[in-house]
């Protein structure tokens, strides 16, 4: 399921710098680039497009990796977009509003008056995350990787149908992945064609974009499509087993590339794809939430855009309208948080001060790991975490995640994960009190090692 993995709306503060008079600094963008792509820091390609004119591309890593083969990423790679999929759906609901198919002020109930509170919750309501449709997941059956296998729209829908409410619809903000599902299942309603259909007619082959589509099957190598992957001790990439599209729909189900994101935001900004003031509604904000879309502050100017991501691949992109600017960032592994990527490549751009990351990590004993390996609980709290040892690295899994996700030493007794979440996660252990603390968006747990 596509999830929300970090509030939309980031203020990424202290980038006060006007834009720059002088060429884009091309030489520091590839020591960056250089530099995640030496220390196994990340995997995907950059486009930062003005005015509809690529001012620098790089793609780093590999769209397929294994003991005999290495296919390298370029510029023409397709990644899934995650969430960012939401502002093509937004798009689509905005046209249908001008060709008077649809108001913004239509209820649910008009379309799925079986979904709760349908008679109260409308059109605007689910653009905007305040309808309190709640994001439904399936029940886990032990006999298979539910993320990995199909499920049907009806099914789907049953699936929300049973939730119940979040809260009354305009009572607050809630992301809602299934509130995104059910835009796309009227627009299919509205229109008679299917959601793939919608989007080329009134996207895709409108603007020429040739390498955005919505996924329907398992990641297709053949189609230049990415597999996403995580990085082990070693450095070695594994590969993350993918959440089947059906899962995600018109929530997070499309796949494209920085250049045709790029090109995306150009001409939705440019009046090709909705009237300017149908443009001005999306932009607008009601706690941080416009109409498939959030802002982000980059050289003191305000971005417009969305982020995304599942499994362990992601995207974002980001539109500055004076500049006619974009910045779109795709990737099929994340382990240095997308977040400082992005923001590392506009204080490139706007020439602030960066410095390029070392990623040195330090190297602790292995009798010192050892001595924080174990089963860690914390009373009253029935979750448990697993800390285990492969040879100089160590290994933390979290309650309900089968896989363990390795940790980097920051000092013998603090590690962290860099795992593509804005804050990412510091680890403390205190071996003499058997405690491990985690510390994570300014609070922290203890536990302690089970005897």
């Amino acid at each position: 399921m596509t999830i929300k993995m970090y509030a939309p709306v980031i203020l990424l503060c202290g980038l006060f710098a006007k834009a720059p008079a002088q060429p884009i600094d091309n030489i520091k963008l590839d020591q960056f680039f250089d530099r995640l792509a030496e220390k196994n820091k990340a995997m995907g390609s950059l486009a930062i497009v003005k005015d509809g004119n690529p001012l620098y591309t790089r793609s780093i890593g590999y769209s397929q990796v294994n003991e005999t083969e290495k296919k390298q990423l370029t510029m023409t790679s397709r990644f899934r977009i995650g969430s960012v999929t939401k502002m093509f759906t937004a798009v689509l609901v905005m046209r249908l509003i001008e060709e008077e198919k649809l108001k913004l002020d239509d209820l649910l109930s008009k379309f799925l008056p079986q979904v709760p509170n349908a008679g109260k919750i409308t059109i605007r309501q689910i653009l905007t995350h305040r309808s309190g449709i709640p994001n439904v997941f399936r029940a886990q059956n032990k006999q298979e990787n539910i993320k990995t296998t199909a499920m049907t729209k009806d099914d789907h829908l049953a699936l929300i149908v049973k939730a119940t409410p979040d809260f009354e619809p305009d009572a607050r903000s809630a992301y809602s992945n299934s509130g995104y599902f059910i835009l796309g299942l009227i627009i299919e309603k509205v229109t008679g064609r299917s959601y793939e259909t919608v989007l080329s007619e009134n996207i895709t082959q409108k603007i020429s974009l040739k390498d955005t589509y919505l996924a329907t099957g398992n990641i297709d190598v053949t189609k230049n499509e990415c597999l996403t992957y995580f990085m082990v001790p070693g450095g070695t990439w594994k590969q993350v087993p993918e959440t089947h599209p059906s899962l995600l729909f018109s929530a997070g189900g499309i796949v494209s590339t920085p250049n045709d994101l790029a090109a995306f935001a150009h001409a939705l900004y440019n009046g090709n794809l909705v009237s300017k003031q149908s443009l001005e509604q999306m932009k607008t904000l009601k706690d941080g939430e416009g109409f498939g879309m959030v802002t982000f502050e980059f050289g003191g100017k305000t971005f417009y855009g969305h982020t995304g991501g599942a499994d362990n691949y992601g995207a974002w992109l980001a539109y500055q309208p004076g500049e006619k600017l974009a910045i779109a960032y795709t990737t099929n592994a994340k382990v240095y948080p997308v977040k400082d990527i992005v923001e590392g490549v506009a204080s490139i751009y706007y020439r602030q001060e960066f410095q390029v990351p070392s990623f040195e990590s330090i190297r602790v004993d292995t009798s010192l790991l050892e001595k924080y390996t174990g089963v860690y609980s914390m009373p009253g709290a029935p979750a448990k975490f697993i800390v285990t040892r492969q040879g100089e690295s160590l290994f933390v899994q979290p309650p309900g995640v089968q896989t363990a996700v390795p940790v980097e030493a920051t000092a013998e007794d603090t590690f962290k994960i860099d795992n593509g979440t804005p804050a990412g996660i510091v680890i403390e252990f205190d071996a003499s009190k058997k405690q491990m603390t985690i510390k994570r968006n300014g609070g922290e747990r203890v536990f302690t090692k089970d005897n």
